[in-house]
């Protein structure tokens, strides 16, 4: 199959309660978004759009040349950002769009890459992500690692951030590591859509699997259609969330 092009639209909002600005902090020399930008674009994309409802963020981005979408600031989520972008540029149904968030300055280009060609590979999925495998009890049991299983082909089964697939026996007599047969999978939250299906995807309310597990994939689950799961080709980098995790990404940036 002859491989075709992708968009990737990165989602960035000013707001957050944790680290206000985030997308602007200086990460190596440079603010984040940047970093996420020049990822986006090392991936091959045809097209690098960041979506955001803020005026700051959108002068610094196209300061360093960036396609900037100004949107809505009533956004509840990335993918309803996204959906607007899909609208104010009319792209067609079947345009792959790779949903990067923005606040993933060492996300690697490959990934992005292969998020986009899987889900062009696996028609039956109207989503694509990535996963990886999980090697320490604490990952498992930490409640903000989300887990997923799939089926023989990769499809999802399910997400959950409890400890899915529950080991009967061997978590009977102990949860402080993980036995040798262990086969649990993080997800990584990293998309890819049909334009069409993003449209789509939108207009349906939160179902309460969703509301529950904090978790935006189970409305796509609950409705009846498929994510294709694939196995990161590469460590997918970390995200920013905290002070912490800013101090951690400029020392691997600067590495």
């Amino acid at each position: 199959m002859k491989l075709l092009g992708f968009i990737v639209i990165i989602p960035a909002r000013y707001a957050s309660s944790r680290l206000p600005g985030k997308p602007l902090l200086r990460l190596a020399g440079k603010p984040m978004i940047q970093h996420v930008y020049e990822r986006a674009v090392a991936s091959g994309a045809d097209e690098v759009i960041i979506a955001t409802d803020d005026q700051r963020i959108r002068q610094v981005a196209e300061a360093f040349g960036a396609s900037v979408a100004l949107t809505s600031d009533r956004h509840p989520s990335g993918s309803d950002r996204l959906a607007e972008v899909v609208a104010q540029r009319g792209y067609s149904a079947e345009t792959i769009i790779v949903n990067l968030q923005g606040d993933e300055p060492t996300m690697p280009a490959a990934l992005i890459r292969q998020v986009a060609d899987n889900l062009q590979q696996h028609s039956e999925a109207s989503v694509s992500t990535l996963c990886e495998r999980i090697t320490t009890a604490a990952d498992l049991f930490d409640p903000h690692v989300v887990k997923v299983i799939t089926d023989c082909d990769g499809l999802a089964l399910t997400f959950s951030r409890a400890a899915i697939p529950w080991d009967r026996d061997a978590f009977s007599v102990t949860t402080e590591e993980l036995p040798q047969r262990s086969e649990h999978y993080r997800h990584i939250g990293l998309y890819a859509y049909r334009a069409g299906f993003i449209t789509e995807y939108v207009q349906w309310p939160p179902c309460a699997l969703e509301q529950m597990e904090a978790l935006e994939q189970l409305r796509v689950l609950w409705r009846g259609h498929r994510i294709h799961v694939a196995v990161a080709l590469e460590p997918p980098g970390h995200g920013v969330d905290t002070e912490t995790d800013l101090q951690r990404v400029e020392q691997l940036l600067l590495s």
